[in-house]
């Protein structure tokens, strides 16, 4: 037994990396495409970069039921692909597609309609609504091709098929960045190109990976509402998650606004330390997918043990990972703080929060994987209660004492986000070490 141990070992590496690192190079390229989105707004002028920013967390709000579907989806699918009930299995991801349809008809043409409706009432600057309410339409159109293609991209990293994933994404990317620079500067559509090779590119992902997905579904297509059931009462916690981590973001703003002093720098330092932070949240979030899509495959073969073993494989090569490039970007921190800022208060405060928030990024790290395999198992509710918990009891009240009531510094909210994240990392390592979301039947 001890000597088959080191066999165990790089087994389990072998098939963790095998899925993490094309999830993680998807993640890579679409945060390329935002960046790069970002980057021509603002070679066009500061309004349309400042509407499109406005735009896009507004679209975030559309694509929520998405990813909560896909991930009551890869929770479901991911089990049948190795049960091998082939029957099945078509029946779900039939009965998956068609949900992703049929819902991203409905909210894009919401989003057509109501839109620009919306933006209207919204408190924005006058100057920017007429801007912004062309990229929302432009981006509401391509909704449901949205729609289908982050769900077929769920549906094959679940049957191992996460590679045939990549290059899909890799191709939306290069389309989409080239679309960009033609059509913005080469083309009477300027700006609105911005979203329209968005959306001409996601129609092409989405055809691509149609393609891929009918090759998996062998037998009769029969829509299921009992699977449809199934997989959403997986997936709304992590809607509502989503959602909940948002309006938290948000009071986060509003408390440092109530800073006596350099408020604006303040906030411009915890959205330039964010955006730095994203790059290390790359290969977080891609193993957490991928920590999903093992162990559901292995709890379809009923491989409790090996499920068990697995995910906290994977949780571990994340957190090498990422304590390697916390270790990079604290070394560098106020160099690259500097490319991105160049008001002294603003670099100042942004080194700050850098080297505190770097303290608890590999427990982040650790936490967040680990919930993606408890995803995989379907146990998303835990895993909202948990996260919610230490966001709205820990986070949020924290940073509330310690600014509003007691009058601290940027530094104690800081310090309130790191202690949120051990607690969210112990919460979701005791749910995890208990085992008890093998037992869940699906």
């Amino acid at each position: 037994m001890i000597l088959n141990r080191p066999l165990d070992v790089r087994a389990f590496l072998s098939r963790s990396w095998s899925v993490s690192w094309p999830m993680t190079l998807i993640m890579f390229f679409e945060f390329l495409i935002g960046l790069t989105d970002v980057y021509i707004a603002g070679r066009v002028s500061k309004e349309v970069q400042a509407a499109y920013g406005f735009v896009i967390q507004l679209y975030f709000i559309f694509i929520v039921i998405a990813n909560a579907l896909t991930v009551g989806t890869v929770s479901v699918v991911s089990r049948l692909f190795t049960s091998k009930d082939k029957d099945e299995l078509t029946e779900t991801v039939f009965s998956s597609v068609v949900t992703a349809t049929i819902t991203g008809v409905v909210l894009a043409s919401a989003g057509i309609l109501l839109g620009p409706e919306i933006i209207k009432i919204l408190n924005i600057p006058e100057d920017l609504k007429p801007l912004a309410i062309s990229f929302i339409r432009i981006y509401a159109a391509g909704l449901l091709f949205h729609y289908v293609l982050i769900n077929c991209n769920g549906i094959l990293r679940s049957c191992n098929m996460v590679k045939q994933s990549l290059r899909t994404m890799a191709l939306v990317c290069v389309v989409n960045i080239t679309l960009n620079f033609f059509f913005v500067f080469h083309t009477p559509i300027r700006f609105r190109g911005i979203a329209l090779a968005t959306a001409s590119s996601i129609f092409i992902g989405c055809m691509v990976n149609l393609t891929l997905v009918r090759g998996i579904m062998t037998g009769a297509k029969k829509f299921s509402m009992e699977k449809v059931k199934k997989i959403a009462n997986i997936g709304w916690p992590m809607g509502l998650l989503q959602i909940l981590w948002q309006l938290s973001s948000m009071v986060l703003f509003l408390i440092l606004s109530a800073l006596p002093e350099h408020k604006i720098e303040i906030l411009a330092a915890l959205t330039t330390g964010l955006r730095i932070e994203s790059a290390i949240y790359l290969p977080v979030f891609g193993f957490n997918m991928a920590n999903a899509v093992i162990v559901g495959n292995l709890l379809g073969e009923k491989k409790e043990g090996d499920t068990f073993k697995s995910g906290i494989v994977t949780a571990m090569i994340g957190v090498v990972i990422v304590t390697l490039m916390v270790i990079a970007v604290v070394l560098n921190a106020p160099w690259i703080v500097s490319l991105l800022s160049n008001n002294e208060i603003v670099i100042k405060e942004s080194v700050k929060y850098i080297f505190i928030s770097m303290i608890s990024e590999p427990f982040m790290a650790w936490g967040i994987i680990l919930s993606g395999g408890l995803n995989g198992a379907g146990d998303t509710k835990n895993v909202l209660l948990r996260v919610a918990l230490s966001v709205w009891l820990v986070r949020i009240p924290l940073s509330y004492i310690f600014v509003v009531l007691f009058g601290f510094g940027a530094v104690s909210v800081w310090w309130s986000m790191n202690i949120s994240q051990f607690v969210q990392a112990f919460l979701i390592s005791k749910r995890y070490f208990s085992r008890e979301w093998c037992k869940i039947s699906q």
